[in-house]
């Protein structure tokens, strides 16, 4: 083995609530593990502004904050937290290969695969703009409807989750408009249903966002589009939800791992092994229904346990 490469017990890839529970559990383990914090450090909850249904934070927390606590929980048991995004892996030996910023090479006896999913945008420079302010534009109703009870909102999309999200809200809010770019559902003829029977949603079908109004620091209406007439008007609202899927991070272990149709690494039910002996998933990557930070350090969890149990049947 040359100087330049480093062997390792457990290599955790990613850093938010799955990556870092599973370097506390992994670092308790005495398994020296070593994360590498990703190309966005803490994942998805630093774009957060407060977390209020995490157990433990009676008062709530933001994003940012929650996530350097765990990083200092995981630093505290002596996990190598180091800046870098791994670029490339080889999964087809018995020794897991992995490249971090196409230079250094890392020999791993575990893996542990903690790289999220991002949420998709429509890529508007307002909403960009109030979504960076935490200004009132979310790609999640569970995390944030709490914020918006007793007041408008708008959501954007047209499958089961987008419906699952209009409806989650309808229950906290007084109005949602809910915006479908064609002239028809995406969704399950069930979910259609419940919306449309939901008094206080309004479904605007071939409708489009032109554009996320504010006053510069929160959000007070979108201007829409119909893309058939192309008539615009504008909708009072203090949120804007975008529920046009997630993208997983996954893209650089679809040559060795078992993927499903959208991009989410297949688990062996009720475990977080994958196909490769060894390597473990835990997070969005391969959760694409419930997508929480409390169900992501769940599976942390269990990912940490399953390499330590994968490790101590290969070595006894």
């Amino acid at each position: 083995m040359s100087d330049t490469i480093e062997k390792v017990k457990c290599l955790i890839i990613g850093s938010g609530p799955a990556g870092y529970t599973a370097a506390i559990y992994a670092a308790r383990a005495n398994m020296k593990p070593v994360l590498y914090q990703g190309t966005q450090p803490g994942g998805q909850l630093t774009t957060t502004n407060d977390v209020e249904n995490y157990p433990g934070y009676p008062d709530g927390i933001t994003g940012p904050e929650m996530m350097i606590e765990f990083q200092k929980q995981a630093e505290r048991f002596d996990t190598d937290v180091r800046d870098g995004w791994i670029t490339k892996v080889d999964f087809s030996g018995d020794v897991h290969k992995v490249w971090v910023n196409d230079e250094k090479e890392i020999h791993c006896d575990t893996v542990i695969i903690s790289t999220g999913a991002s949420a998709k945008y429509l890529g508007l420079e307002s909403e960009q703009k109030y979504l960076n302010l935490g200004g009132g534009v979310s790609a999640c109703a569970v995390c944030d409807g709490f914020f918006y009870r007793n007041q408008e909102v708008v959501i954007v999309g047209a499958g089961d989750s987008a419906c699952e999200e209009a409806h989650y809200l309808s229950k906290l809010c007084t109005k949602v408009t809910m915006l479908v770019r064609r002239d028809e559902f995406r969704a399950s003829k069930i979910m259609e249903a419940r919306v449309k029977n939901t008094k206080n949603i309004e479904i605007l079908f071939n409708t489009e966002t032109d554009e996320v109004l504010g006053d510069g620091q929160v959000v007070t209406g979108v201007r829409v589009f119909n893309n058939k007439t192309n008539a615009k008007h504008e909708i009072p609202a203090t949120g804007f939800f975008v529920a046009i899927g997630h993208t997983p991070n996954t893209e650089i272990f679809k040559d060795y791992l078992n993927l499903d149709e959208t991009g989410y690494i297949i688990n062996v039910p009720g475990t977080s092994k994958t196909n490769v002996n060894g390597v473990f998933v835990s997070g969005d990557a391969a959760d694409h229904v419930y997508r929480q930070a409390v169900t992501a350090a769940g599976t942390g969890c269990m990912a940490a346990l399953d390499a330590e149990r994968y490790l101590a049947a290969k070595e006894g």
